[in-house]
């Protein structure tokens, strides 16, 4: 069995999720969850990170393909995430 790894932006990530674990499924919100959910979907590690999110739908009473499809919607109405001006870099996260 593969060792589990260390992701790069679990300490970031960790906040974003524990912020999440208290909040209200706002578009933002649901913009956030379904990254985190994309970013750790097939990662070997960050495992309680993981269970966390899990513990964030099941909070909001969602599943993942509802998450995604009401992400999706939203991403189609204009942008979730907007961008400080002068900002014109690609977002990689």
């Amino acid at each position: 069995m593969a060792q589990d790894q260390k992701h790069p932006q679990e300490k970031s990530d960790r906040v974003i999720v524990n912020e999440l674990l208290v909040a209200d499924p706002t578009d933002y919100n649901l913009a956030e969850l379904a990254r985190l959910r994309i970013r750790y979907g097939n990662f070997p590690g960050a495992r309680q990170l993981t269970q966390d999110l899990d513990l964030i739908l099941e909070q909001w009473e969602l599943t993942e393909a509802e998450l995604f499809e009401k992400t999706r919607q939203l991403h189609q109405k204009g942008k979730v995430y907007k961008k400080s001006s002068g900002e014109g870099g690609q977002d990689w996260s």
